[in-house]
């Protein structure tokens, strides 16, 4: 989801921010760690190192990061899925039960929350002590100088779209590239192996899918170049024309209940992200233009999970997005 946060961090008294900044740098910087030959023994192999950030340029990471902040779900799923659990990050900001997605919970037990998203806890974060923190421009440009005090911060420029581009930065930035290659090589496949067994199923034709997400205002239909439009388009789906797009800065096309013909496709994959009474859901459902829609006709509308098919925006999140595809389809999942 692409929503610029206007909201900057909160302020921290002056005592305890240079407190908790002092000892978070010292940590940072290998305060009381080992030394880098001790680090290299125990798979710290590659750092000190750089990494390239789209905001404060070239980024130190002293020592391999073991005290890791995540300000975003895609940098959740990313880092757990490369097998580190972080020290603090924040709940998706349009879960409408709250906390942290479900979908991780057996990897992120205990982790602290120091959102929420759109407005990072900045006394939280300093006093977990970190050595990276991760995030993006979109989400958090106006208080990269405050968590660049704090620790090493390395921006992407945004999520959902360039979600496996933000993996490699964020594999970089850990020392851990070719668990992230591997990992995402493996889901690739998975990704193919799948839309092949589709098109088996429909005799050589791929079916087209739509993603509607109903959220607090206009109804969204999400494009090719959105987080969902990139795993459908991995397993070979084909789009609507509603929902063609590949601008990176066209994302989704908001549509009123009068429009939603424009989410017509073999199957419609629907999310909700907010209170069902906020959206427009009962609106264009109870549409005669709906009603009409071939895929309703067919029982071919499938309810899914908007923390993976919206939130997620990670290779873990991915994975859920195949399984429900597969069924969708009547087809088996093939094996990861």
């Amino acid at each position: 989801m692409l929503m610029r946060s206007a909201v900057a961090g909160r302020r921290l008294p002056a005592a305890l921010l240079a407190a908790t900044v002092g000892a978070a740098t010292l940590t940072a910087c290998g305060g009381g760690a080992s030394s880098d030959g001790d680090d290299a023994a125990k798979g710290g192999a590659g750092f000190p190192r750089t990494v390239k950030s789209v905001i404060g340029g070239s980024v130190k990471i002293p020592a391999k990061p073991k005290r890791v902040v995540v300000l975003d779900t895609g940098e959740l799923d990313d880092v757990a899925t490369l097998g580190i659990k972080p020290v603090g990050a924040v709940s998706p900001h349009m879960k409408t039960e709250g906390g942290f997605p479900t979908y991780l919970k057996d990897e992120i037990g205990g982790v602290k929350d120091v959102g929420p998203l759109l407005e990072p806890n900045l006394e939280k974060i300093a006093m977990l002590k970190p050595d990276l923190i991760l995030s993006s421009k979109v989400r958090h440009e106006k208080i990269y100088d405050k968590l660049k005090a704090i620790a090493p911060t390395v921006f992407t420029e945004t999520t959902g779209g360039p979600w496996k581009a933000n993996l490699k930065v964020h594999a970089k930035a850990l020392g851990l590239e070719k668990e992230a290659d591997q990992k995402l090589k493996a889901y690739e496949n998975r990704a193919k192996a799948l839309g092949e067994a589709i098109k088996k199923k429909n005799h050589g034709k791929m079916p087209s899918a739509s993603v509607v997400r109903f959220v607090a205002g206009p109804t969204r239909l999400y494009q090719k170049s959105s987080y969902s439009g990139v795993v459908l388009n991995d397993i070979g789906l084909a789009r609507p024309k509603s929902q063609s797009s590949t601008d990176p800065v066209k994302t989704m096309l908001d549509v009123s209940p009068e429009q939603i013909d424009k989410a017509d496709a073999d199957l419609v994959f629907v999310t909700v992200a907010d209170d069902p009474d906020k959206t427009q859901q009962k609106d264009v459902t109870s549409n005669p233009v709906w009603k009409d829609l071939k895929a309703v006709k067919d029982h071919k509308v499938f309810n899914v999970p908007d923390e993976t098919w919206m939130s997620g925006i990670g290779i873990q999140a991915a994975e859920h997005m195949l399984a429900d595809v597969a069924k969708a389809a009547g087809v088996a999942l093939p094996k990861g």
